[in-house]
C-alpha cells in the first residue's frame, strides 16, 4: 500500500487497547467427540447480507437461532460475548476485532462487491470528485467495511484524514444527518446505500478499483470444536441458497424485500450490484486481508501489527469452491 504522507492519529477508538497476540487455537481440523450431540448453531447476521436470504427462505436446520446486528463491529462483539457461533461481516471488522483481542477464525468469503459501497452526496451541492469534500463533514460507521474505503479514497486523492471532518455515525444516525444536511457526504453500504438513493442524491464514487469489499464468514473457535458438523451443514445450505438466489433474481427480490422491510425496487437495485457468489477462503484472500490490516497499522488506526491471515481456516473451503 502506498504510504500516506501524514500519519493519521486519533482516528478510531478501539474496544481493546492492545494487539491480539495471535491465533492461539491449534490448526487441526475441528471435530466433535464421537457420539456426542452437537448443539444448534447460533447465527449472527446483518440486514441484507447473504445470510438474510437463508433466513428468509427458512432453509436452515431445525433449532438454528438468529441474531440481527446493525453492523460488523457489533456482530464481532456478539462473538466475543459468546452470543453467536458464526456471522458475516465486511473487510474491516475482522481486523479491528483481532486488534481488540476477539478470538475467531475466518472460514469463508465472497466474490468482490465493490459496487456495494459508495460515497453519497446531495446533487445540489455540486461535488464532482472526492477532493471536493476537503474541509467537509463526511459520515461513516467506524470499524466497518467503509472505513477501509475511506482510507483508500484519501490515499487515491492525495489527502489525509485531517483534510476532512469525519463524523463517526451508525447508519441509523447517519441517514437523518445526511438527509438534513448535517453532514456533506455519507460513505455507506447496501441496503442503506440503496435506501438513500432518493431524488437529489448522487453517487460520488463507489469502491471500484479501490476496495474489493468482500464479505467474510467468522466463526468462534469454541464452535469449531463443538459444532463442526452443524457448521458444515449450514455452509452447504448457505452455498445452495446463495446460488439459487443468483439464478433466480426476481424470486429472490420477492422473498427478501419483506424480510428486510424495504420496497422491492430498493431491494432489486441493491441486489443487482451487491449479491455475489460465495468463495473459498485461501492464502491469497488472507494476504489481501493482511494488506488491509497492515494499512490500518501503518496509519495508526490500530495499535500494532495484526496477524489477520493467521486467522484463516480452510477446512470448509471444499464446500465454497
Amino acid at each position: 500500500m502506498r504510504r500516506l504522507s501524514v500519519v493519521l492519529t486519533g482516528v478510531l477508538v478501539l474496544l481493546g487497547t492492545t494487539l491480539a497476540a495471535g491465533c492461539a487455537a491449534d490448526k487441526e481440523p475441528a471435530s466433535a467427540k464421537p457420539g456426542s450431540a452437537e448443539e444448534p448453531l447460533r447465527v449472527g447476521y446483518q440486514r441484507f447480507g447473504g445470510l438474510s436470504l437463508v433466513k428468509a427462505r427458512k432453509a436452515e436446520a431445525a433449532g438454528t437461532t438468529w441474531s440481527l446486528f446493525e453492523s460488523g463491529p457489533a456482530l464481532t462483539e456478539g462473538i466475543k460475548a459468546g452470543a453467536i457461533d458464526i456471522g458475516q461481516v465486511g473487510e474491516a471488522p475482522p481486523i479491528f476485532a483481532a486488534a481488540g483481542k476477539i478470538d475467531f477464525r475466518i472460514i469463508g468469503t465472497s466474490k468482490p462487491v465493490p459496487k456495494g459501497e459508495a460515497v453519497l452526496v446531495k446533487a445540489s451541492k455540486g461535488y464532482t470528485t472526492f477532493k471536493d469534500l476537503k474541509g467537509k463533514k463526511v459520515a461513516l460507521n467506524k470499524g466497518s467495511n467503509v472505513n477501509w474505503l475511506l482510507v483508500r479514497l484519501l490515499e487515491a486523492n492525495g489527502m489525509t484524514i485531517k483534510d476532512i471532518d469525519v463524523q463517526y455515525l451508525k447508519p441509523a444516525d447517519a441517514r437523518p444527518a445526511f438527509d438534513n444536511d448535517q453532514v456533506d457526504a455519507w460513505i455507506i453500504w447496501d441496503p442503506y446505500f440503496s435506501l438513500a438513493e432518493t431524488p437529489g442524491v448522487k453517487v460520488l464514487v463507489d469502491a471500484t478499483g479501490l476496495a474489493n469489499n468482500r464479505e467474510y464468514l467468522l466463526v468462534s473457535p469454541q464452535a469449531l470444536k463443538s459444532k463442526p458438523g452443524k457448521i458444515r451443514e449450514f455452509l452447504k445450505t448457505y452455498r445452495e441458497v446463495t446460488d439459487w438466489g443468483i439464478g433466480n433474481p426476481d424470486e429472490r427480490v420477492k422473498i427478501l424485500a419483506p424480510e428486510l422491510n424495504i420496497p422491492e425496487d430498493v431491494a432489486r437495485r441493491a441486489l443487482d450490484r451487491s449479491a455475489q457468489p460465495l468463495a473459498a477462503i485461501d492464502a491469497a484472500v488472507g494476504e489481501e486481508l493482511q494488506q488491509i490490516a497492515d494499512g490500518f497499522t501503518e496509519l495508526q488506526l490500530i495499535p500494532g501489527k495484526v496477524d489477520i491471515k493467521g486467522r484463516i481456516d480452510e477446512q470448509f473451503s471444499d464446500i465454497l469452491r
